[in-house]
């Protein structure tokens, strides 16, 4: 029966190590323990000075109040940065569909050209991502991107028809779009007072809670490790959620680019196949 009820149970994905998955708990932890151990120290030399009233409770309360603001107003822009790998791989594969279609007809276009080009702007988003870069180089990504254009501006002197060319810029901007918001998310930090207000008010809870007089037993050391681990936690977790793109710092809590994964092995896997089928018809023609 137990074992029933826990199968039922979600505690991450199963991809997820346990070492990533609690990760930030156990940095969060430490923090915890460092201050538990200060808090011993206070205590044993009797520098608590604060009696516990109605104003320390007040005061708690109100800073878990503006958290909780500036927390929902990040997570909006997760939500929203969730969405833009589906973004891009529905404009890239739209893309590589017409092209694909257009070159079955046309053999004058070269469609491994526009491929490679597709290819870069997925492999120069991961790395302009990177911790190399500090998780916001976009510009080698719009440079990338932009050499489809004059490919795009020669389609309909081959042959094309022109609603065909219109969809295939529009497409294009779509990725464009959706580059410069990751640019966006990840550059500009969400109402910066707000910030000051929130640290500030975390480092005074914690101030407070060290000088609030304890009787030193394990229910007071229980109730202060959970209150700061409650706050510490808070901040460590909006530094991760406002650049919800930050690749290779060993976090969970990055967007996850799964779907454009899937979408480079597939073109890659469409250019060797292209590749082999050219040299079988050169055999032919030889």
């Amino acid at each position: 029966m137990p074992s029933s009820i826990l199968s039922h149970l979600h505690f991450g994905g199963a991809e997820l190590s346990f070492r990533k998955k609690f990760r930030l708990f156990f940095t969060v932890g430490a923090v915890v323990l460092v201050l538990g151990s200060v808090k011993a120290i206070v205590h044993y030399f009797e520098f608590e000075f604060l009696d516990l009233n109605g104003l320390v409770t007040s005061g708690i309360g109100g800073a878990i109040f503006i958290i909780g603001f500036l927390l929902s107003s990040i997570l909006k822009d997760y939500k929203e940065a969730e969405q833009i790998p589906t973004v891009l791989r529905t404009a890239i594969e739209a893309i590589d569909g017409d092209l694909e279609c257009f070159a079955s007809t046309n053999e004058r276009f070269n469609l491994r050209e526009a491929r490679l080009i597709l290819l870069g702007v997925i492999g120069k988003l991961r790395d302009g991502l990177g911790h190399a870069y500090d998780h916001k180089n976009i510009a080698p990504v719009l440079a990338e991107l932009g050499k489809l254009t004059p490919i795009l501006g020669r389609l309909e002197g081959m042959g094309m028809a022109a609603n065909f060319v219109v969809r295939l810029r529009a497409n294009q901007d779509a990725i464009r779009r959706v580059l410069l918001r990751i640019y966006t998310i990840q550059r500009v930090e969400f109402v910066p007072s707000v910030h000051v207000l929130v640290q500030t008010l975390v480092l005074s809870i914690i101030v407070l809670l060290l000088m609030l007089k304890t009787e030193g037993d394990p229910a007071a050391a229980l109730l202060f490790g959970f209150i700061t681990y409650m706050f510490v936690y808070v901040l460590y977790l909006i530094r991760l959620l406002e650049q919800p793109f930050a690749k290779g710092r060993g976090s969970v809590d990055d967007v996850s680019f799964f779907l454009l994964d899937e979408l480079e092995e597939q073109l890659r896997h469409s250019l060797d196949h292209d590749g082999g089928r050219k040299r079988l018809q050169a055999m032919g023609r030889a």
